[in-house]
This record gives structure tokens, C-alpha cells and sequence, in this order.
């Protein structure tokens, strides 16, 4: 992390917020430990809640920061100094001295529990990447050869080096980006480890709702055509939930039903949408398989990282680098026809993952597979060649000047992507159309953010009389449910519609559910929710839809980042339309997330 460049683009309002200050304060009463040890207190708690795990105090040695607290150093002290006094600190330790913070001997500094949650993890993923399984290597031969044809991920089948993976380790991590295959290849990973093992106890899992429905609809469709016996396919999941739903988590604590000491009955665990799950649920997770459970990750490692703390399948996937895989991983690889390039270096963790390679939704001249190609490899150049060349019929820009000029554009083409969703009789035909279509932003707030957008939208739309809104609720408003409500089953992240279904014209919140049917919860009863005919680049993570609007922000802001960019133009499987200023574009793909955290070096074994 760039510490400077961080520290300045806090020069407007406070760096840090009372609950900094409090947790420093209490620190401070706690130990009695000076200044230095206060303002150390101060940082990790603002860095944590902006996603990080910890604080590299390397970063911060002799930075300047300007805050409020006239108790607080406006300069953080040199290395030498500032590392001797939190080691005298009774507060700080290093690791195992079950101290409130811990100080390891990299010099980050955690609070104890992240540094936990991250221990752990690493532990638990470094001990399954080395366990392998018995494996009978003729039966899957067949197995392959039967449910993968030559060729068919690219010019090495990277769909059958995942499945192989998974058959014989104990962590299998595939990435890809979207329309690679990686829920496709799960029914065939499942049917092949059953044909080794007899029928399996599964559980498939994703961070939300709408993303664990996804992955159960995935898997049902692609075992229909699977080359496996109908035993097989009897035993094969029908049905996913989300990770909290799968921990048994408490609702307002962090206490679960499976845990460490009271392990998931589970014999593989499939996560998909790895990249959105925060370090704290995926260290949860981790630690309540049991000793000989299997565990699979999905996620396109250059998606968004999760909203909260941490980046967790950057860090497994090593981002940026390149790792050969070991001898003895392009040995077996051989051994079942496969090529794969390899190292001089020994088993570890590059021979867990995989990444798919050969996109099956966009062909390589596609306006949208070349824009996302551009924007992975941070060429804003190539990026704005592509977008002002109106050549590809896939991909359309707007470049904007005022908040006025967008919202006059926008008519025509908000009334074009919602009206057949407002006009449709049935529900089923309503979520079909309304998932065909979105308009996304980075922002919350601001007249460029979802909450001005919606707003937009909701006055154009009753201008053309597809809407008649009196009050918060009305027929046909989308909603994005933003709570867990474990009674109700809504989840973060889970889409509904409003509707009038019956003569009275009585309001109902209606859900899809497994089958394609929908069902009714009372609006009164509804958790926390939003409008959500314009969302968050953020909150569509796991989503597609056959178009998309892609609204940038007319300034820069720091949340605007490649990843977000990426994430963004990845959403639509058949049009894109770009909204933006081409220096705010080309901004954006230029920052990269940085997160801190030890977990990439405990991993890979770095210092």
C-alpha cells in the first residue's frame, strides 16, 4: 500500500472517526502506554474498517497526518523508535502472546483477532494443498475421457486440469473470467470424485443469495447432460445456500453452529464467488471442515475484492505473478494427457490452482472481451481506442459533459431496457426481463450514485407512465434486500419485485425461488432494503445480465479502481454501454486495490 497517496486522499474531512479514537483511548487506559502507542492504536482501527487487515508500520514511519486530536502525534514516529514502543507496550505482543494487538516480526501490526482469522486460514489452506487422496487414476481416465472432449477449454483442457486437481488434492482453486466454465466443470468434478467414492455429502455454498442460487441453477442444468450413471447423478447437490447459512451463523454475533471443534458433516465444500467473501467468513469456513473434507474455490481473481476486511483469493492466486507448477503436478497432468508448463520447485500451493482460460460467452473479437482484456492489462490507451471506435456491435460510449446532459440521454434508453419488464402479466416473465437488463455505478451517493440514479430513473419512468408510484411501495419497484433476515430467508444481496397480485391491488414482495416459481412476503415484513433499478458495481458481483449501463462518476474518486472497471463491463454477457469521462476511465483502470495483509506471505512464503 502506497501510504502517502493514502494519506492525501484523506485531505478533506477527518482522517480518523470517533470509534478510532475510542478504541485508542481504551487501549491507552488499558496499558498506559504513550503517544506512540495511541496514534498506532488509531491507525490499524481506521485501516481495518476500510478493509485491511493489518498496518505495515513501514508504511506510515515518519508520515505526517493531519487529524484533529491534539493528544495525537501529527507525525508517526521512525521505524526503530515506533517498533520499540509497541514492543513495550503490555498490549502488543507477537504472535501467541495473546495480547489485544499483535506485532509480528515483519512489522505489521493486526488486531488480535484478524491476525487469528488469518493465521488460521493459512494454516488450514497450506494443510490442504498438501493432502492428496487415493486415487483409482484408470477409473478416472474413463471418467475424463467420457465428461471432457479433447480440446475443449483450449489449447490445453484446463476445465479437465481442474477436475484432476480436485479428484486428487485437498484444495482445488479455480479462476477464471466470466463464461469460463467454473461452475460448469463442478457437476463434473462432483460426478468424478462419486465414481471414486460412492455417493458424497456436499455442500455448495456462495456469499449471498442471489450468488449461491446461481451456482445450485448451474449445477442442475449442466449434470442434465452429464456422460455418468443415473445413480451418480441421483447423488449429485440440488441445492446451494449461502456461507452464513452453511456455518449456522448466529444472527448479531459471531458465534456459529460448525466450527473447529464441531466440524460441517460435509465431505466437499464448493465456494463460489470465492473473491467476494471477506477474510473473516472464509477463515469461519475453512476451520469447520473436518480433517479429510475437500474444499473447491471458484472466483475470477480480478473481480472486486470483498467489501469487507480483506482480499482473500488475490492473496491465494499470488496476483500478478506467475508460478510454474512443480514436476511431479506435470507428471500426473501427463499421465491422463494433459500439458501444463512446470518449475525446478517442489508441491505447494501453484499446484492448487487453476485458471480457465478460454472464454465461451464472448468471441476474441467481442467489443466487451477486448475492453475487459484492456482493462485487466491497465492499458488506458487500448481501452479508449476500443471505446471510441464504434466498430464493435456489442460495445457502445457516451462520453458526458453535465449531470443534466446524462439524465436527458438517459431517456430513451431507460424506457427501452425496463419497459418490457413493467409491461410483462407474469411474474416469472418479470424477473426474466429485469435480469436482462441493469444500470450500474460505483457510487452510492450523489446525483452519479445509485441513489440519485434510482431516483432518475423512477421520475422517467413515471413520465412515460410505466410507473405510478404513491409511496415508498409500488407495483412493479425492484428491490435489493441489503440484510440477513434468517426467519424470512432473505439474504444480503437477494433481488425482489413489488407487485399488486390480486384484484384488491394488495402489495406483495415477491422472490424467485428453486424451479423458476416465486414466492410472497408481506412489504411490512421486509428487512432492510433499496430500489435497485440502478445498483452498486459492488452489489452486482455474481450477477450477469444480457446488457448493462455502466454509469462512471464525472469525478475521480478512490473507490474507482480497475478491479471495479473490470467487474463492471464483465456483468453484460451481450451489449455494453459505457458512460463516462475518458480521464475518469482511464483513472480508474490505472489504481489497483491494495489491501494489507500477511495472508499472501504466509501462503506463498514470503518475507
Amino acid at each position: 500500500m502506497n501510504m502517502d497517496k493514502a494519506v492525501r486522499l484523506q485531505g478533506k474531512g477527518l482522517f480518523f472517526e470517533p470509534i478510532d479514537i475510542h478504541f485508542a483511548r481504551f487501549i491507552e487506559d488499558l496499558s498506559g502506554s504513550g503517544k506512540e502507542v495511541l496514534l498506532a492504536c488509531a491507525l490499524v482501527s481506521r485501516y481495518t474498517r476500510e478493509g485491511h487487515i493489518c498496518i505495515d508500520l513501514a508504511d506510515f514511519s515518519g508520515t505526517s497526518i493531519v487529524h484533529d486530536e491534539k493528544d495525537l502525534p501529527q507525525r508517526c514516529p521512525d521505524l526503530a523508535r515506533w517498533t520499540s514502543c509497541l514492543k513495550r507496550s503490555p498490549v502488543v505482543g507477537m504472535p501467541g502472546e495473546g495480547t489485544p494487538l499483535v506485532l509480528d516480526r515483519d512489522g505489521r501490526l493486526y488486531l488480535r483477532r484478524y491476525w487469528d482469522y488469518e493465521q488460521r486460514l493459512a494454516d488450514k489452506l497450506l494443510d490442504s494443498t498438501g493432502r492428496r487422496f487415493p486415487v483409482n487414476r484408470d477409473l478416472l481416465k474413463r471418467g475424463l475421457n467420457r465428461m471432457f472432449l479433447p480440446g475443449g477449454g483450449g489449447d490445453s483442457d484446463w476445465q479437465k486440469i481442474a477436475a484432476i486437481t480436485a479428484v486428487f488434492s485437498g484444495l482445488t482453486v479455480v479462476t477464471g473470467g466470466p463464461g469460463t466454465g467454473k461452475t460448469f466443470v463442478v457437476s463434473r468434478i462432483l460426478a468424478l470424485l462419486m465414481e471414486q467414492s460412492g455417493p458424497l455429502r456436499v455442500a455448495l455454498t456462495a456469499p449471498t443469495g442471489k450468488a449461491a442460487q446461481r451456482l445450485q441453477e448451474s449445477v442442475l442444468s449442466s449434470a442434465q447432460g452429464l456422460a455418468c450413471s443415473d445413480d451418480i447423478r441421483r447423488f449429485l447437490p440440488r441445492e446451494a445456500s449461502t456461507i452464513h447459512r452453511l456455518l449456522g451463523m448466529v444472527p448479531g454475533s459471531s458465534r456459529s453452529r460448525y466450527w473447529r471443534e464441531h466440524p460441517l458433516p460435509v465431505d466437499v465444500v464448493v465456494v463460489d464467488e470465492a473473491s467476494m467473501v471477506a477474510l473473516p467468513l472464509m477463515s469461519r469456513l475453512v476451520q469447520a471442515l473436518g480433517k479429510n473434507a475437500r474444499l473447491i474455490l471458484l472466483g475470477d481473481k480480478n473481480q472486486l475484492a470483498s467489501v469487507e476486511a480483506g482480499y482473500v483469493l488475490g492473496d491465494i492466486c499470488d496476483l500478478d505473478r506467475h508460478h510454474a507448477y512443480s514436476p511431479s503436478f506435470r507428471s500426473l497432468m501427463e499421465h491422463f494427457g494433459c500439458e501444463v508448463e512446470a518449475g525446478s520447485g517442489a508441491p505447494g500451493l501453484q499446484d492448487s490452482i487453476i485458471e480457465l482460460k478460454k472464454t465461451f460467452r464472448f468471441t476474441p473479437e467481442s467489443g466487451i472481451y477486448q475492453l475487459s482484456s484492456a482493462v485487466n492489462e491497465g492499458d488506458s490507451s487500448r481501452c479508449m481506442e476500443i471505446l471510441g471506435s464504434g466498430t464493435y456491435p456489442d460495445l457502445s460510449f457516451v462520453e458526458y459533459g453535465t449531470g443534466e446532459d446524462l439524465i436527458d440521454s438517459l431517456r430513451e434508453r431507460i424506457v427501452e431496457g425496463y419497459r418490457k419488464y413493467l409491461e410483462a402479466s407474469s411474474i416469472q416473465e418479470k424477473f426474466m426481463l429485469f435480469d436482462s437488463f441493469r444500470v450500474l455505478c460505483p457510487l452510492r451517493a450523489g446525483p452519479f450514485g445509485i441513489q440519485g440514479l434510482n431516483s432518475t430513473i423512477e421520475q422517467i419512468l413515471l413520465e412515460h407512465g410505466l410507473i405510478s408510484k404513491h409511496g415508498t411501495q409500488y407495483h412493479g419497484r425492484p428491490i435489493l434486500i441489503t440484510a440477513n433476515d434468517y426467519g424470512l430467508r432473505l439474504f444480503n444481496g437477494d433481488i425482489g419485485i413489488i407487485l399488486a397480485d390480486d384484484e384488491e391491488g394488495e402489495l406483495g414482495a415477491f422472490f424467485q425461488v428453486a424451479g423458476g416459481r416465486a414466492r410472497k412476503v408481506s412489504p411490512v415484513r421486509l428487512p432492510a432494503h433499496e430500489t435497485s433499478f440502478a445498483m452498486t458495481v459492488h452489489k452486482s458481483q455474481g450477477s450477469e445480465y444480457d446488457a448493462v449501463v455502466l454509469i462512471l462518476p464525472s469525478r475521480d474518486s478512490p473507490v474507482m479502481t480497475r478491479e471495479l472497471v473490470y467487474t463492471g463491463i464483465t456483468r453484460a454477457k451481450k451489449h455494453l454501454q459505457v458512460w463516462a469521462r475518458p480521464e475518469i476511465f482511464s483513472a480508474g483502470i490505472s489504481r489497483r486495490i491494495e489491501r494489507s495483509s500477511g495472508l499472501n506471505n504466509r501462503l506463498w512464503g514470503k518475507t
